[in-house]
């Protein structure tokens, strides 16, 4: 049996956060979520439950969107992490970003950059092919109906209720206007 000592329980990641690169000793027992917010300062994500129910933690991981409460750091050695507040193109927002202003899919925000990560890599998972638990039709290519739309982000949600605008901002996103 190995005796426990402070630096066994420690380890060196590298992990790319909105296109900068950081060099860190973390426990092993921290989390992704923790990393960003109390470590590096990156604060759009958001700890709602930290139990993995919410979504408000949500950030895309290697481009896949990940409930990052849940995601220990050790195991994204290497990842590239991209938040809310990272897929802005300079002064310009993400379209997802722009449909939830236009479509006014806040209210309090506090749940926002989830649900704009979760809507972006859904986007991206349907345009993969990938179905949903509510797909009739698995060969065929994804149709975003607003019960798929429904389903596939059903894990983020929203306590003030801005579920309408946050479906009309996804549904134009996917090109359903």
């Amino acid at each position: 049996m190995t005796a426990w000592s402070p630096g066994a329980m420690q380890a060196d990641i590298t992990i790319t956060v909105d296109g900068t690169e950081h060099h860190t000793t973390v426990d092993t027992r921290t989390t992704v979520l923790d990393l960003l917010r109390e470590r590096l300062g990156v604060t759009s994500p958001k700890k709602g439950c930290d139990h993995g129910q919410c979504g408000s933690c949500t950030v895309l991981l290697d481009g896949r969107r990940h409930l990052t409460c849940l995601a220990l750091a050790v195991a994204y050695d290497g990842a590239e992490v991209t938040t809310a507040a990272g897929l802005c193109d300079g002064d310009d927002l993400h379209p997802v970003q722009q449909a939830f202003l236009d479509h006014d899919g806040l209210q309090c925000g506090y749940c926002t950059p989830g649900q704009v990560c979760s809507a972006v890599g859904m986007l991206d998972e349907a345009k993969q092919g990938h179905p949903s638990h509510v797909t009739e039709d698995l060969e065929a290519e994804a149709d975003l109906t607003d019960d798929e739309i429904r389903e596939r982000l059903s894990g983020n949600l929203c306590r003030c209720g801005a579920y309408a605008g946050i479906l009309a901002a996804v549904r134009e996103s996917a090109g359903r206007a």
